[in-house]
């Protein structure tokens, strides 16, 4: 189906926002897959502290990679075809992982699936935001963070369901079902209006704009809007990455860098790849392991999928800070059950218990704002490469903690307490940052949030 009769063609709006959130369901399952495949993989190849770490992040190295083009091919292909080039990429490196014969090549293929984990994580918040309403804006951007947690909690199923037999190989083909429900679904999508009224689309722009957003907009309002913003954009000279730093994007930039790096260092990926890991070596069977971990990813689902009910009315920043708080509550109590509590089974328990409650605060917060806002702050012109620049440092900031974690968490090191430790300090120091730099943006379009940030930068300039 072309393009066109894509955008002509009547819509509902939740298969609108479900097609283009299911990128999300890929990103999460293959951060979540690891966490099952590694008990198995470490027996198999006798893997060290280190090639788990290597085996984790190598994924994100993909995903750095995937995003530093994303920009390109947002404003070449449009976000609709880029993530359809992610499906794509994801299915083939899954291929290959699922058939790879050696560890190197695992590596490899994991890279591969990265590099469409890049391309999907960058493009999917940036066409949400452009679909969506305003007042459902934060509630739809928040829907990419649900299939994210889906997508774990999917592979934390698959991973227990398979654990005793020990088929990993299996575990990462499960990958290839949401990247061709994508993949097929994209078929038959729009582009985002924004997209196509800056490429001389702005019929099919007015039919996209009826099929999303129904009776609830003025079509040639918001028409007129966007068109205004690409004017200004278009006095402008074309955009560089060097126009991030300008007076005026330069203070979005830095909440979105602040967003991006704080989302990983906060800790959640340590949990996500190696809480079952963590539970066999404070003695846990690797079946029971694994259940927990499928705990993990229920608390995950569920508390991500409350969020899309609040974050319009409570406001972004608020859950930033109530996610701060009940984080370092949680790893502080993890530090001292790991060092203070010596019955084996006790002590699994502890932690679980204490990890959920960790897992709630990252998803009322950090979870699901993080990308709404990232897909926010950025203006029209600069919005494809301030989300491919974010998601770069996310990307490299996860697979800083997916490497660094196994080795700093050996006993020879911080350990599995200390560790704790370090990232509830993180966490404290993320609050007031986020207290004092991160703005409120609920309840208004993305060219109210443009044109006042042009305003209020030019009012600083003549002053």
């Amino acid at each position: 189906m072309t393009q066109t009769a894509a955008a002509r063609r009547p819509i509902g709006r939740t298969t609108l926002y479900f097609f283009g959130a299911l990128g999300g369901i890929l990103f999460g399952y293959d951060l979540g897959v690891i966490s099952g495949v590694l008990p198995f993989i470490g027996k198999l190849w006798g893997l060290s502290g280190w090639d788990k770490g290597v085996i984790t992040a190598s994924i994100s190295v993909g995903a750095i990679v995937g995003a530093s083009f994303s920009s390109r091919l947002n404003e070449r292909l449009g976000r609709r075809r880029t993530i359809m080039v992610a499906a794509v990429v994801v299915i083939i490196g899954t291929l290959a992982a699922t058939f790879s014969p050696t560890f190197a090549l695992l590596i490899i293929s994991r890279l591969v699936i990265g590099v469409g984990i890049g391309l999907s994580s960058s493009t999917v918040p940036t066409y949400l935001s452009e679909l969506a309403p305003a007042r459902l804006r934060g509630a739809m951007g928040a829907l990419n963070q649900i299939f994210i947690v889906l997508g774990i909690l999917i592979a934390f199923l698959v991973s227990y369901g398979l654990g005793s037999s020990g088929n990993w190989r299996l575990m990462f083909a499960g990958a290839i079902v949401p990247a061709a429900i994508l993949l097929a679904g994209l078929v038959f999508l729009p582009e985002t209006p924004r997209w196509l009224v800056a490429n001389g689309q702005e019929e099919r722009a007015r039919e996209v704009l009826l099929s999303s957003h129904g009776g609830s907009v003025n079509v040639d309002d918001e028409i007129g809007t966007i068109r205004e913003v690409i004017r200004l954009d278009s006095e402008s000279a074309k955009t560089r990455l060097r126009d991030l730093l300008t007076p005026t994007v330069r203070p979005m930039l830095v909440v979105a860098l602040l967003l991006a790096i704080g989302q990983q260092f906060s800790g959640v990926n340590a949990v996500n790849a190696y809480f079952p890991t963590m539970l066999i070596g404070l003695g846990f069977a690797t079946q029971a392991a694994l259940l927990s971990g499928v705990l993990l990813g229920v608390t995950k689902f569920l508390f991500t999928a409350w969020v899309v009910f609040v974050v319009d009315r409570w406001g972004r920043k608020p859950l930033l800070l109530i996610g701060n708080v009940l984080m370092v509550i949680t790893l502080v109590a993890a530090g001292f059950i790991v060092l203070e509590v010596h019955d084996t089974a006790t002590k699994g328990i502890l932690m679980l218990v204490a990890m959920v409650l960790y897992l709630v605060g990252y998803e009322l917060g950090w979870g699901a704002v993080v990308w709404v806002m990232m897909a926010e702050v950025f203006p029209l012109k600069v919005r494809a490469a301030g989300m491919g620049v974010s998601s770069v440092v996310l990307w490299a900031a996860t697979g800083i903690i997916s490497a660094v974690f196994p080795i700093i968490s050996d006993p020879g090191a911080l350990g599995l307490g200390g560790s704790m430790f370090l990232f509830a300090g993180i966490n404290v120091v993320l609050f007031f940052l986020t207290k004092w730099l991160v703005p409120e943006t609920k309840g208004r379009s993305l060219e109210e949030i443009e044109l006042d940030l042009r305003g209020r930068t030019h009012s600083k300039a003549r002053a």
